[in-house]
């Protein structure tokens, strides 16, 4: 039996999986690695934990399920977005890595903004410009640590970083690429228009590769460390999200799907990029070649359930227990509305600034209203980032939905009632990893494409239909959440000020 190994490089661990090229998974390893917030806002990992994370996964997948070598074809790699990896020109880190949800780098997307001619940055980047994105950090590099910003040759993106410690060649693939605001995402070309306005240079930024095409190939030194084959190929691989998609079957138009981690995602497969101005929503290039994807982001989706359960004391109960008590309060969690900006939103507001908040608590309401209202909160702002798909066009009827929050049933109603789409669950739910695994299939051969390859292993299992009398109060419920941002915008950023 031959098979393809998939590698994600998370934000908090590396996962890697098995995939036979039949088409099933035989498995996955993850191992852990620490993330760093020396300040508020502030994210940073050290790059060389990534890579030694990488490695004991290798081991440890091919340890526990006695795969030999040569029987690995390829191997495909996905990895967290928009972090920034600074080497120097032997190939060295500089500095821990910024992450995609660090937030210093607010005056430096203003410097951008004000710089960079509106129309043509976005034209050239398709994107709104945001802390989490790579080009800001790079200017927060220069422009507060000078030193390090002197011994910059390379910037990379974790993944990236990752297949050079894999196979010794330092390439940008192009559905990561397409998340640094660096890259014309229409010719697949470094931007030579935004980076000029801003006295930067494309040297620094290394060729870009297509997802599935092979890249690279094991070296000696790593066979020895890992197990694997000296000369195993290595193809491009993906953006976590693109791979994400990729591992659900959202890759021909008309398909969308809901992740539900930590941060929270909707996102839509396209054949051509369909851009709009109104808020903060994303258009990269898609692991098909020259097809695309538009993506609406929340940050805090499971991450505000984590909230709850911790500081209101309830780690002790699972959280099963916590939509059990949900599951008995009416939607509408009798007229108590959460607003899920703990860490600042994307989709729709892109603001920092932005903050949680529970709206109509009263004294007559209990954990069951408290944990309801924060599973509708998400609901309601994955929802806007539906609406802002589908006035780009998207017509999509159904989401697959993937990630630890689809295990919940009551959530998936919910999040399936509030935007009135059919939620798909798929039979396998191995999220980036898998994508990456399909990848790797498609560079050796094994698979002739993309969709080919996804749509032989991905299936359809079962369907959350919405419930219609939910619906129609969540429709009213809706216009109270959207009244909210707005009404406390001036707060949350004087707020912000005292924290």
């Amino acid at each position: 039996m031959d098979y393809l190994l998939g590698l994600d490089i998370g934000t908090s661990a590396v996962k890697a999986i098995l995939l036979q090229t039949s088409g099933d998974v035989v498995g996955s390893a993850t191992v852990e690695y620490p993330l760093s917030s020396p300040r508020p806002g502030w994210y940073e990992q050290n790059p060389e934990n990534m890579w030694l994370a990488t490695m004991k996964g290798i081991r440890d997948v091919l340890t526990k399920f006695s795969i030999a070598p040569q029987s690995v074809r390829g191997i495909g790699l996905s990895g967290q977005m928009h972090s920034s990896v600074f080497l120097d020109k032997n190939h060295e880190v500089i500095r821990p890595a910024i992450l995609w949800n660090d937030v210093r780098t607010s005056a430096e997307c203003r410097y951008i903004e004000d710089t960079v001619d509106s129309q043509k940055l976005f034209q050239e980047v398709c994107n709104p410009v945001l802390e989490g994105f790579t080009l800001p950090k790079l200017l927060w590099l220069r422009n507060h640590e000078p030193t390090n910003y002197e011994k910059l040759r390379w910037l990379v993106l974790p993944k990236d970083y990752v297949r050079f410690r894999l196979t010794g060649n330092l390439s940008m693939e192009v559905s990561d690429a397409a998340g640094m605001l660096m890259m014309n995402i229409r010719k697949q070309v470094w931007s030579e228009t935004v980076l000029s306005s801003l006295e930067l240079s494309s040297d620094i930024l290394p060729p870009i590769v297509g997802s599935a095409e092979v890249v690279g190939t094991v070296t000696s030194e790593v066979a020895k460390l890992t197990g694997l084959q000296e000369g195993t190929p290595v193809v491009g691989g993906g953006a976590d999200n693109a791979c994400g998609a990729v591992g659900c079957g959202v890759v021909t138009p008309g398909r969308g799907m809901v992740s539900l981690g930590t941060s929270g995602v909707v996102l839509a497969h396209l054949e051509e990029p369909r851009l709009i101005t109104a808020g903060t929503v994303h258009m990269f290039n898609s692991c098909v070649p020259n097809e695309f994807y538009m993506m609406g982001v929340m940050l805090s989706a499971g991450l505000s359930l984590q909230w709850l359960r911790k500081q209101f004391g309830s780690q002790s109960k699972s959280y099963d227990v916590l939509t059990e008590k949900a599951a008995i309060v009416p939607p509408g969690s009798r007229g108590l509305v959460f607003l899920p900006y703990l860490t600042g939103e994307r989709t729709p507001h892109g603001d920092a600034n932005a903050r949680g908040a529970f709206v109509g608590l009263s004294a007559t309401h209990g954990e069951g209203e408290l944990v309801r209202a924060v599973l509708e909160g998400v609901g309601f702002g994955l929802c806007d980032s539906v609406e802002l798909l589908r006035s780009a066009g998207w017509n999509g009827t159904s989401l697959r939905i993937l990630g630890g929050g689809a295990r919940s049933p009551l959530w998936k109603e919910i999040i399936a009632s509030i935007t009135g789409l059919v939620l798909e669950e798929v039979n396998i739910d191995e999220g980036p990893a898998l994508g990456a695994a399909i990848l790797a299939g498609v560079g050796v051969g094994v698979y002739q494409s993309v969709l080919e390859a996804s749509d032989s292993i991905i299936r359809v299992e079962h369907t959350v239909e919405p419930n219609q009398k939910w619906h129609q109060t969540y429709g009213e419920l809706h216009d109270v959440y959207k009244d909210l941002y707005p009404a406390l915008k001036n707060s949350f950023d004087r707020l912000v000020g005292f924290s």
